[in-house]
């Protein structure tokens, strides 16, 4: 392997020929002498400014690398993760896996889990009882999850949103159905 040095500095900029001789050039964002790993991050293969690919390269399996640019000033300090942001994200995708669960665990169809998860992205406060879903406590919906299976105070602003994005929600999964059906012909 013609080239490896004993440590590539961080912001460096380094070029690898692969065993399957693809080549990949990229900015050094990690090395660990130890294992031989190398995280290059490199352009997106998408084209889009804001985005970048991340390879992980053992250099084990590297027939060539070449520093194209050298780097050997000490890199900045890594910004510090928002713990409590990403706790928060955590714990609202753990309980919505939960509710999914408890859905299926309840046998609700599969038009009853597109409702509901059409329903928790504008509103958090969605449960199930049983097959039954149940909005910001005041609203429920029953099986067969259409509009007229909307329950609850019917002068409510609740209930008139629920009802409305129900509505929504029957005529959206409709003309999916019938695109597919067209498709399928």
């Amino acid at each position: 392997m013609a080239g490896v040095s004993e440590c590539f500095g961080i912001g460096s900029t380094v070029a690898c020929k692969t065993c399957y001789n693809r080549e990949i050039e990229g900015e050094v964002l990690a090395f660990d002498p130890q294992t031989k790993m190398l995280i290059l991050k490199c352009p997106a293969t998408s084209g889009r400014p804001n985005f970048n690919n991340v390879h992980i390269i053992n250099l084990s399996l590297v027939s060539d690398v070449q520093v194209k640019k050298e780097v050997n000033t000490a890199p900045e300090a890594p910004q510090s993760l928002n713990l409590q942001r990403l706790n928060t994200r955590v714990r609202n995708q753990i309980e919505e896996k939960k509710r999914l669960v408890t859905a299926l665990a309840a046998g609700v169809s599969p038009d009853g889990q597109k409702l509901f998860l059409t329903i928790t992205k504008t509103i958090s406060e969605v449960t199930w009882q049983g097959s039954d879903i149940v909005v910001l406590n005041q609203v429920i919906i029953t099986p067969p999850y259409k509009p007229e299976n909307v329950k609850g105070n019917a002068d409510s602003k609740a209930y008139t949103h629920i009802k409305k994005v129900v509505e929504k929600h029957v005529k959206d999964q409709q003309a999916l159905d019938n695109c597919k059906h067209k498709v399928s012909q």
